[in-house]
């Protein structure tokens, strides 16, 4: 044991007086220059892409699959409506916070896999035949993490009781009392409703778990 020690220390000593010895030979200074710009470079189109992924052009037209979402949103609520708010793609479907949006960006291959391998529903029909299964995951997804992305834009404590008719305050009390998120009464807001269980109905007969398989 002691001898593998001896010779990973000496293996670290010896990388570290060749990496010594390039630091002061010529050029090495221009090299670092390079590596910071090349790196820098490389940072700024990563963040670029990552601003342009989360746009509705990109969303909207980057897979020939959602053209036939980007139909029903618009004139939807979210797209057309009195106070002139709209919620886009990313806005509902993709986490606005640093770390969770990474993580959604690398869950993506699932997507890529779809489009270019399977072809999933690469067809209205297809899309179709598939509409409440997805839906489902959606929903899932939405109820495990409080309908985060709902309450990005629609904060409760923000929410003026006395612009909302007497049913809506009701409704929003008795869901606060047991502990219901935004997407078990808020959906097909957007997107047709697929036939089959809504979210209330599927979270309240069945255990989370078992309505993600």
């Amino acid at each position: 044991m002691m001898k593998i020690l001896r010779r990973m220390v000496a293996g670290f000593a010896g990388a570290w007086r060749r990496a010594r010895g390039w630091g002061v030979g010529p050029g090495s200074l221009a090299v670092l220059f390079v590596g910071i710009a090349v790196g820098a470079v490389a940072f700024a189109s990563a963040g670029s892409f990552m601003v342009y992924a989360n746009s509705e052009a990109f969303c909207a037209t980057s897979c020939h699959e959602m053209s036939h979402l980007q139909k029903e949103h618009k004139g939807s609520m979210h797209d057309m409506n009195r106070s002139g708010v709209r919620a886009t793609c990313n806005d509902c479907h993709v986490p606005h916070e640093y770390i969770p949006n990474y993580l959604a960006k690398l869950g993506l291959a699932s997507d890529v896999w779809g489009h270019f391998v399977t072809r999933s529903i690469d067809t209205p029909e297809k899309f179709e035949a598939r509409r409440y299964l997805l839906a489902r995951r959606v929903w899932v997804y939405m109820k495990e993490n409080d309908s985060r992305e709902c309450r990005h834009c629609h904060t409760t404590s923000k929410m003026d009781a006395d612009k909302q008719s007497e049913k809506a305050m009701r409704r929003h009390e008795k869901g606060r009392a047991a502990g219901m998120t935004c997407i078990e009464c808020h959906f097909a807001i957007t997107h047709k409703e697929p036939d089959g269980p809504g979210p209330q109905e599927l979270f309240s007969k069945e255990p989370l778990k078992q309505v993600a398989r």
